[in-house]
């Protein structure tokens, strides 16, 4: 039984690996589209009808004018590069929450939210730009599904390590399945900040390939840090990067992000 849990997983591995469009990074991804933006899109209806949508005109049409200049960008380079039955599942749609939280989200097939919590770290509209590229490219990257298989894989992982010290003192049981449980959980936390560097360097892209001015990208994290007086968790025990290591990578990153935008705008444009 053991056996086949873990040949089952090894090809479910090796038949669900694909690769991340830009960053070159290999993932595993077993859940389809078809599943997953249904539901999507239902749950994001059902939280606009419960959430308070902004009447601020003028922040609202900034959000859904960027909003729609980075998804174009994201089509533009979807549909250059063999992307465009993907390209067609997208269902791009922006929204402004009243709420002072200061966050942002986009769900699998291109539902994004903001919150009016955030408008003032981002401060103007290259810092919204900053924003959407990395919540946008989140979508892209497919993180949503990729987690969801993840979840999936560690649960059979559990089950693996179950059974394989089923025969063992409940001593033994206990210290192996407390070992899998903690190496899995920071295993998880890894990827996540696999995620958000991943949809930092590809938002840089994509907003700069919208017009917009990559530089400010680091500043939206560096005015982050400074609403946030500067605290952060260790990096081993956070889902995100600190921000310190995210304004040093945007800086890093961008003259590459130039690069990847000038070159995918030409290979994208119909002129």
């Amino acid at each position: 039984m053991k056996k086949n849990i873990l040949l089952g997983l090894s090809v479910l591995f090796l038949i669900s690996c694909s690769t991340v469009p830009i960053s070159g990074r290999k993932r595993v991804n077993f859940v389809s589209d078809s599943k997953v933006l249904p539901a999507s899109f239902a749950q994001y209806k059902g939280f606009l009808e419960e959430n308070n949508v902004s009447t601020n005109v003028k922040m609202t049409t900034q959000i859904k004018t960027v909003g729609k200049n980075i998804s174009e960008a994201v089509d533009r380079f979807m549909r250059a590069n063999n992307m465009t039955a993907e390209a067609n599942s997208y269902k791009w749609e922006f929204n402004l929450i009243e709420d002072k939280t200061v966050n942002a989200w986009c769900m699998p097939g291109g539902k994004v939210v903001f919150y009016t919590g955030i408008m003032p770290i981002c401060d103007n509209e290259d810092g919204v730009a900053a924003v959407m590229g990395h919540e946008v490219a989140h979508a892209f990257a497919k993180h949503g599904q990729e987690r969801m298989s993840q979840g999936q894989m560690q649960q059979i992982g559990g089950l693996a390590v179950a059974l394989g010290t089923s025969t063992k003192d409940p001593k033994t049981q206990q210290i192996w399945n407390t070992a899998f449980g903690i190496g899995s959980g920071l295993g998880m936390l890894k990827f996540s900040r696999v995620h958000e560097q991943e949809a930092d360097r590809l938002g840089l892209v994509f907003m700069i390939m919208a017009g917009y001015d990559g530089a400010e990208a680091a500043e939206v994290w560096v005015r982050m840090s400074q609403k946030s007086g500067g605290s952060s968790q260790p990096a081993i025990l956070s889902t995100h990067p600190t921000n310190e290591s995210r304004i040093q990578d945007l800086k890093n990153y961008l003259p590459t992000a130039k690069k990847y935008a000038l070159t995918y705008n030409t290979k994208g444009s119909s002129k």
